[in-house]
């Protein structure tokens, strides 16, 4: 299993994913330009001290991503998706793709591969979304429980 971020905005977030990851054994991958620095103190403070536990890469663009992981699928998560990620059948080579904070995966990456995007499903209409590192922990627990 894979986690990716696609052009993340907010430094904790990340911190939290990496923490994630590292408790896991996740490789986290981390795509495009981020709204911070990857040395950003809050980004540090939110993984603790377990930053030398993540397996973490850097990617210029998604396609770059998808060369560098071509025995996996990926999966696109997004508030644009009709199908629960609850829905799904999840493998271990999996790369789950998750989008910016203020803005998710873009529009076109959803629409081309609709077979490939998830939501997680929101009882109140009112909340637009949920917060990025607790969108990744949940899919990625179903997908653990799933393939492990």
């Amino acid at each position: 299993m894979h986690i990716a971020l696609y052009e993340p905005e907010i430094p904790p977030n990340t911190g939290n994913i990496a923490r994630l990851c590292a408790a896991t054994d996740t490789p986290l991958h981390i795509v495009g330009v981020t709204g911070f620095r990857m040395d950003d103190r809050t980004l540090k403070r939110s993984g603790l001290d377990y930053w030398q536990f993540v397996e973490l890469y850097r990617h210029i663009d998604l396609d770059e991503l998808k060369a560098a992981l071509p025995g996996s699928r990926f999966i696109y998560l997004s508030t644009k998706a009709s199908t629960s990620y609850t829905d799904f059948t999840y493998r271990a080579s999996d790369c789950l793709v998750f989008g910016p904070e203020t803005r998710g995966l873009p529009e076109p990456i959803i629409s081309s591969h609709p077979e490939m995007s998830l939501k997680i499903p929101m009882a109140n209409p009112n909340v637009r979304s949920l917060n990025l590192a607790t969108s990744v922990g949940i899919v990625l627990f179903e997908a653990i429980r799933q393939t492990r």
